[in-house]
């Protein structure tokens, strides 16, 4: 068995919930099932806006019953605090940035580690949250993942493999949750009832077909030319927003797109709340066509 690899996860924080009405709450908010919340176990699920496009990703735990914590990118906790608070009303649940409170550690190993939980829709990859108050006073968080990026890139470079996608805030609110095929990594639960963006996302499932998904390409560019939001058009002509990416050394990029299915095919006959998505969008003109190899996603998405 290989030595486990641990990535200190400091770009992403923890929104936390407290309170006895916490899940109920959320449940009529993301796009999961929060009955199925537990200690053991993160739920993988979407935030949307009423329009039904995705504000933000998570994975959510339970470590007690009065207490959930939202695990998303740093750079979107106040934007979906805000919005969250506003619903609350009368349920008694308070919603803080908790991210000083909480060490998230991506660990890659063959077998679960002890204390960690399975990282949503992966292979090998799992996380371990700790409460900082808990940890020894000399611990160095640069230390986990042998005081480089690398192990970083490596934790990341398995999302991009296994297809999992970060909404960042260049790419948040802009695309209906199965451009981003959390319904096929089971973040969308259609017998839940209702939640905020459920009947776009609905009307999308059973009555839509989805033109535009996310897919999985290589280019021999450097990550600092696909980063999220990036738009361009590939050389079979179709247009492209980069959801994320991460650098594969000399052999260029590895990057998740939106992007049609099928060359030639607009999307034209999508709901227009589908159109409205950025890979819609026309590349700036006398931009460059990409080159880039469609890669396989260890999920299907026909």
């Amino acid at each position: 068995m290989k030595t486990p690899i641990e990535a200190n996860l400091s770009h992403l924080g923890v929104l936390q919930l407290r309170g006895v009405d916490s899940q109920t709450f959320l449940q009529g908010q993301l796009s999961a099932d929060m009955r199925q919340l537990c200690p053991t176990q993160l739920l993988l699920a979407g935030y949307h806006s009423r329009e039904g496009r995705v504000i933000a990703v998570a994975r959510l735990v339970a470590p007690a019953p009065d207490l959930v914590l939202a695990v998303l990118p740093k750079e979107l906790i106040n934007q979906v605090a805000e919005r969250l608070r506003k619903f609350v009303l009368r349920a008694k649940t308070t919603i803080v940035d908790a991210s000083a409170d909480w060490r998230l550690t991506g660990i890659i190993a063959d077998a679960q580690p002890h204390g960690a939980l399975p990282w949503p829709g992966a292979r090998n990859r799992w996380l371990r949250v700790e409460q900082t108050s808990a940890l020894p006073a000399a611990i160095d968080d640069d230390a986990i993942g042998a005081g480089s990026g690398k192990a970083l890139q490596q934790f990341h470079a398995g999302d991009i493999a296994d297809g999992i996608p970060q909404i960042y805030a260049a790419t948040a609110d802009r695309f209906v949750s199965q451009m981003l095929n959390l319904d096929v990594l089971g973040a969308i639960a259609f017998d839940k009832g209702c939640y905020t963006g459920q009947e776009i996302i609905a009307r999308a499932h059973y009555r839509g077909k989805v033109k535009r998904r996310l897919q999985r390409l290589r280019a021999t560019l450097p990550s600092s030319s696909l980063q999220p939001g990036t738009q361009g058009q590939l050389s079979d002509g179709r247009s492209f927003t980069v959801i994320d990416s991460v650098a594969e050394g000399d052999a260029g990029t590895q990057f998740l797109a939106v992007l049609p299915l099928e060359s030639g095919d607009t999307g034209a006959s999508e709901p227009p709340t589908l159109d409205r998505s950025a890979a819609a969008v026309a590349p700036s003109a006398g931009a460059q066509p990409l080159r880039a190899e469609v890669l396989g996603l260890p999920y299907s998405i026909d």
